[in-house]
């Protein structure tokens, strides 16, 4: 086998530093609206909860078998997730109201300050606002303390804020549970988010009533795009799309949740989605042409999934767009559990993207999204 070139080091940190390849233009051009709530019935699906354990997938899989009611004799201290003093990667407004992962460094402190770190810079006007990247803000009412954070049984992640949480936009309502929940289950020993409000259980939301009756897991998806037709039986998948700084000079990669029939290949219907380019999420950038076509997405017993796409665009190229490239690893690999990928482009198994990297080899999703210096 081919050895594993992974994209931890040199690609990671060029996520969020790379110029753009098109003077700042999108690669294939791009589509703007508002991100809205799911339908209630939908809604009501991607919050509910039970026995299969998944995670990190962007499915309509169950992690939990019980509800989270813990008590303070039932949680632990963190152990498992990120160090204290290390990178860690929170999801943060940017400037067309999109959530987007930002890979950020705290100060050293006990196993609980990289957590409480990473919750405090989701505050608006917080403690860590101004040393944001430009155009990226906190979704939480300024003023939000993160009272404390443990985690408990089923690697639950127990929350508790004080009462200027309740203080937010009721437009934010969903947005806020997203980032919340994206950014805990981002480590690894968390699976679950359950919130507290000066030391009371929260059941449901203070203003839109958004139930939270049993933990919050990532199957209740990401920027939702508001204009998506209802399926009934209907699978959810998080794509990747490009996206650029407000200055132009840089690109960062934002997660976006699509639904899809049932019972298909996740990958395949993932990387359509991912064809068919931003739909209605403001600012986001087709990443690959309309032309491009998924000949076939195998798993390989090493744990490898190749992706086969043909494109006459890029026939007789020997540098592909990177945008073009990470967005599938990112894509793959949030829809088959941080699975290894490699590419095959028109029939060919060397694929160089413009950050030199051959994605014709075995690459993994990088460890953190979008890395920038805080």
């Amino acid at each position: 086998m081919k050895p594993v070139k992974h994209i931890r080091g040199a690609s990671a940190a060029c996520l969020l530093a790379v110029p753009l390849m098109l003077s700042g233009c999108s690669l294939f051009g791009s589509e703007s609206a508002a991100v809205d709530p799911p339908p209630a019935a939908v809604e009501a699906q991607m919050l509910q909860v039970s026995g299969e354990d998944t995670l990190d997938t962007g499915v309509f899989a169950p992690v939990f078998s019980e509800e989270g009611n813990l008590s303070a004799a039932e949680v632990k201290e963190p152990g498992g997730s990120a160090a204290a003093g290390e990178r860690t990667t929170v999801y943060l407004e940017d400037q067309n109201g999109l959530l987007a992962p930002v890979s950020l460094s705290f100060p050293k402190g006990k196993d609980t300050a990289m957590l409480k770190d990473s919750l405090t810079a989701l505050v608006s006007k917080g403690a860590y606002a101004a040393a944001l990247p430009e155009g990226f803000q906190g979704i939480l009412p300024a003023g939000t303390k993160v009272n404390s954070v443990s985690i408990g049984q089923d690697n639950v992640a127990i929350v508790e804020f004080n009462s200027a949480f309740n203080d937010y936009n009721p437009s934010d309502e969903r947005k806020i549970l997203e980032a919340l929940t994206w950014t805990l289950t981002g480590q690894e020993d968390i699976k679950g988010v359950q919130l507290w409000v000066d030391g009371k259980k929260l059941t449901e939301m203070p203003l839109q009533g958004t139930p939270l009756d049993r933990p919050l897991t990532r199957t209740m998806g990401i920027n939702l795009p508001k204009h998506n037709a209802l399926m009934m039986n209907s699978s959810a998948v998080t794509v990747y799309f490009a996206a650029a700084s407000p200055d132009g000079g840089h690109q960062y990669y934002v997660p976006v949740t699509r639904f899809v029939p049932a019972g298909g290949d996740t990958v395949k219907a993932a990387l359509s989605e991912l064809i068919a380019g931003p739909q209605a999420e403001n600012g986001l950038e087709m990443v690959m042409t309309e032309g491009t076509v998924v000949d076939s997405v195998e798993a390989g017993q090493n744990g490898v999934v190749t992706v086969s796409l043909t494109d006459d665009m890029f026939d007789g190229s020997t540098s592909i767009p990177e945008e073009m490239l990470e967005s599938v690893v990112l894509t793959v690999a949030q829809n088959t559990d941080d699975s290894l990928v490699q590419i095959r482009l028109n029939g060919k198994d060397n694929v160089t993207g413009t950050n030199n990297i051959d994605y014709g080899q075995p690459v993994s999703a990088p460890e953190y999204v979008n890395e920038l210096p805080l």
